[in-house]
């Protein structure tokens, strides 16, 4: 991608950022210069653009410094995750999704790659979160790095000898899952030389373990076990230091927290669930014993020594800092903040994950995830004995998407960037055969992996680095989230500032699962759409199309995330954690998409427990929860069941304390596919009507719900046809909103709609773009607004309409709906659309099938697909695409391979 450093785009950021947050600008702001300058500095084209900067869609442009390098396999998604120099050369040794790639840093492109498909018995691995080490014997240079593969349960320490022109393996150390956990799951490695021979150490992430091993004799020495979901290892003197992302095993629980992590649990918060401590344990290489176990920030990543040994540093995700840690006292002696708006009014979500320090120990380096910077910190006297004064942020480097692997080598600093430039490769990159010449298309598994090689900046450049860096994550706007409310202030359905009056009381907030926009809208004439991508067009999703001519389209509207793991942390939390990132949707641990993994949560939580924080009532509906019935039961006779009037037996559960006493035990958790979303409509629309019995007001302020079936479950035998499936989601969702427009509740009351992500499809603007509804009585526009908003922007504007700020950096950087309302309300009310097709078409059995329709069929009834997105994504894709046109080619470069 060809890169524009000087792009009026660019230019009107950084404008609009110096003027937003002039000190004249603090003092307040008008309504009208207020909304002006936070729509003068939003991109609003689409996320195709070709050249730098490119809107990642999560409030962020890309623009990075420096030089960078792309590759991968443009029909598969790739993400470049740590970098290591092979000595004495300038060779960059890249860990990637796929295996290892070498770099010529001298030229600037790839010189030579191994993956796992070159070799029949390691097909299948991907590379673990981090841990390539590179190291150098008599003769040869050897290259060690961690991959798993989660399916097989499989666990190596791939060890490579790249002999100047390519690379072979040498060597595969395997390691067998310690039960309960499936997965070893190595992670960062370590290479020490001791009394004349070489050991290997391996922190085992999901057996909790560290293990020695003699690599003259490959036989290990110990094994011990760790805290929980240790990550990262560094030596100094005759100690190694380990980081455990869930801090210590929990031994004295009385009176706390602990839940939520799979293979070992860990002490956690009850308002969020999330981890609430973080570790570094000290242990003696010669026994393995534990030394000591240190207190961190939360979810702590990579930990390097200084020069000298005498301090460790130690990047916390979840807390923003890096902890230093005096190698003599083994206690941290100072806690370095690293965010981009610094201040107690700064919010959560900077992601410091990776760290690389100077030559000279007084500069320390920190990947900045989520600001998509590194942040350069000036070390002090507490942090470095060449340090002086107080330890001080010098400046910012911009990068690429999430920055997550650093290596500093002279006046150079690499980086591998996690997410790059996210998914941008369409068909026309790689001259797809089967896709109509006319049509360009995107799905969220084609993404180049990316390093980039940046020259260290002098002061006066790193400056211009900073204000850069600041421009591209729209700073300005969190001053304008922080901004006191004004009074005497007319309600409007989006208030100008937190905490000004909103015409509304009530949120309904409906989180669908896995379409694009031009799988489902892709018909209507009225938007940007694609009609011979859409497979779900207006004969299948009547309520959709109806929604969108009566109230407004959005055609221009995206997911933040690639997939359900990810797609519901953004929109329940309105980020993802470092956690989230690392795992570059492998999914070794858990896929957390109903909120089963402490881990993944970030510190401030979720969008129903900030409402409940400040006083909001909030009610829940299929979201972070998972129901239990009678499993016997199959799809029709629950359907039949339904008809005839008869309740469904079930209770709901949840690994989040906090979720419990406000879910809803009348609407069955959504992962559960076997379950007719007629039943959840009805298990709400009784709700809605019980609380219009009530004298007064009492309908909860905050509804969070999730409606799953359009997912659908392929052409498995005994469910109901993709088209079907995705009928029964929309006639629920036509339903829920005719119920509410028709309650007292409709006056003072929003539904926002959106699907959690769009991978399971194909979109001719965006891998990103989805669908989205704001139903409202003032959002009755009849109209287009193609104002490029996405999930973070629905979370946005949820907070500004109930009063409430943002939980974190990226939320209080998000462009409320303002264009998706109008001041004039209508007293129009929705009558839903009745489906035009049965949903009780029920796919074949096995017995009357052939060919392609068999093949697919039996793959419907893999095991990983009975909940929501446990199985392959691209495989489902083919089976949808197969329902619905038959022996119509399938357009196979529009939708990577990839297995979640």
């Amino acid at each position: 991608m060809k890169t524009n450093p000087f792009s009026a785009l660019g230019a009107v950021l950084l404008a609009a950022c110096i003027v937003a947050c002039s000190p004249a600008k603090k003092n307040g702001l008008s309504g009208d210069q207020e909304q002006t300058n936070m729509h003068s500095a939003y991109d609003d084209s689409t996320l195709t653009n070709k050249i730098l900067p490119v809107m990642m869609p999560y409030n962020r442009l890309i623009d990075p410094a420096g030089k960078v390098v792309r590759f991968g396999d443009p029909k598969v998604e790739n993400h470049s995750l740590d970098v290591k120099l092979i000595p004495q050369t300038t060779v960059l040794a890249v860990e990637d999704r796929y295996g290892i790639t070498l770099i010529d840093t001298t030229q600037n492109k790839v010189i030579a790659k191994w993956t796992y498909t070159d070799d029949k018995q390691y097909k299948g691995l991907m590379s673990t979160y981090s841990g390539i080490k590179t190291w150098t014997t008599g003769t040869e240079t050897q290259i060690f790095w961690s991959a798993a593969n989660g399916d097989n349960h499989q666990s190596y320490v791939m060890q490579a000898v790249w002999e100047g022109k390519k690379i072979s393996i040498k060597n595969a150390f395997a390691f067998k899952p310690a039960a309960p956990s499936p997965l070893a799951l190595p992670n960062e490695l370590l290479i020490r030389t001791e009394n004349y021979k070489d050991y290997l150490y391996v922190v085992l992430n999901g057996n909790n373990q560290i293990v020695k091993i003699n690599l003259s004799t490959n036989n290990t020495v110990w094994t011990k076990p760790t805290g929980v979901a240790p990550y990262g290892i560094a030596p100094v003197g005759n100690q190694l230091f380990i980081t455990n992302w869930g801090g210590p095993m929990p031994t004295d629980t009385a009176g706390k927290e602990t839940a939520g992590v799979p293979y070992g649990s860990t002490y956690t918060d009850p308002k969020t669930g999330a981890t609430a401590t973080g570790s570094v344990q000290v242990i003696d290489p010669a026994t393995g014993d534990m030394v000591k176990e240190i207190a961190v920030g939360l979810h702590p990543n990579v930990i390097i020594p200084s020069k000298d040994g005498r301090f460790l540093y130690v990047a916390n995700a979840n807390s923003d800092n890096v902890s230093v840690i005096s190698v003599a006292a083994l206690q941290v002696v100072e806690n370095i903040p690293v965010r981009l708006i610094p201040g107690q009014k700064g919010y959560i979500g900077d992601s410091p994950n990776a760290l690389a320090i100077n030559a000279y120990g007084t500069t320390l380096y920190v990947a900045n995830g989520l600001d998509n910077a590194v942040a350069v910190i000036k070390l002090g006297a507490n942090s470095s004995v060449k340090g002086s004064g107080k330890t001080t942020i010098k400046g910012f480097i911009p990068t690429e998407a999430y920055p997550g692997g650093l290596l500093v080598d002279g006046n150079t600093l690499f980086v591998t960037n996690l997410e790059g430039e996210g998914s941008r490769v369409s068909t026309k990159e790689f001259k797809a055969k089967d896709v109509p010449a006319d049509v360009t298309a995107y799905n969220s598994h084609h993404e180049l992996a990316t390093v980039s090689i940046i020259p260290i900046p002098g002061q006066a450049l790193l400056k211009q680095y900073t204000d850069k860096v600041k421009a591209l994550n729209l700073t300005f706007r969190e001053e304008i989230a922080q901004l006191v409310p004004r009074k005497n202030i007319t309600p409007k359905p989006i208030p100008e500032r937190i905490g000004e009056p909103s015409v509304f009381k009530h949120v309904l907030y409906i989180i669908k699962e896995n379409r694009t926009y031009d799988q489902v809208l892709g018909d209507m004439t009225q938007g940007n759409g694609a009609p011979s991508l859409c497979i779900y067009g207006d004969s299948i999703t009547p309520n959709q199309h109806q929604l969108a001519k009566n109230f407004l389209l959005l055609d221009n509207y995206y997911a933040s995330g690639k997939c359900s793991a990810e797609g519901h942390q953004w929109t329940d939390a309105a980020m993802v954690t470092d956690y989230v990132e690392k795992n570059v949707r492998a999914w070794f641990r858990s896929y957390p998409h109903v909120q089963e993994d402490a881990l993944v949560y970030d510190a401030n939580g979720f969008i129903w427990n900030n409402a409940a924080d400040h006083g909001k009532t909030v009610r829940i509906y299929g979201e972070a929860s998972k129901p239990n019935y009678d499993e016997s039961l199959t799809w029709s006779n629950i359907y039949a069941n339904y008809q005839a009037g008869l309740p469904f037996k079930f209770y709901n559960t949840s690994t989040i304390s906090r979720v419990r006493p406000i879910l809803s035990q009348n609407y069955p958790g959504s992962d559960e596919l076997k379950i007719t979303d007629q039943i959840r409509a009805s298990a709400f629309i009784k709700e809605l009507k019980e609380y219009e019995q009530k004298p007064g007001d009492e309908l909860p302020e905050l509804m969070v719900m999730a409606l799953s079936l359009d997912h659908t479950e392929g052409t498995r035998p005994g469910f109901p046809k993709p088209e079907a499936m995705v009928a029964d989601n929309d006639l629920a969702l036509g339903r829920i909103i005719e119920a509410v427009t028709k309650s007292k509740f409709w006056k003072n009351t929003v539904i926002f709609v959106t699907e959690d992500d769009s991978q399971a499809g194909w979109d001719h603007v965006s891998a990103y773009r989805t669908t989205g509804f704001v139903v409202s009585p003032y959002s009755r526009l009849q109209k287009t607004v193609s104002t490029n908003y996405n999930q973070t922007c629905v979370v946005r504007s949820i907070e500004q309409i109930l009063g409430i700020p943002p939980m974190n950096i990226i939320d209080a950087t998000a462009l409320p709906m303002f264009n998706c309302f109008t001041d004039q309300p209508s007293n129009f009310t929705y009558q839903a659309v009745p489906n035009h097709i049965a949903l009780d078409q029920i796919n074949p059995k096995l017995a009357v099938l052939n060919g392609k329709a068999l093949y697919f069929a039996r793959a419907s009834l893999r095991p990983e697909f009975d909940h929501v997105d446990g199985g392959k994504d691209d495989l489902l894709n083919r089976i949808l695409w197969y329902a619905a046109k038959g022996k119509q080619a399938y357009p196979a470069r529009l939708t990577g391979k990839d297995d979640d």
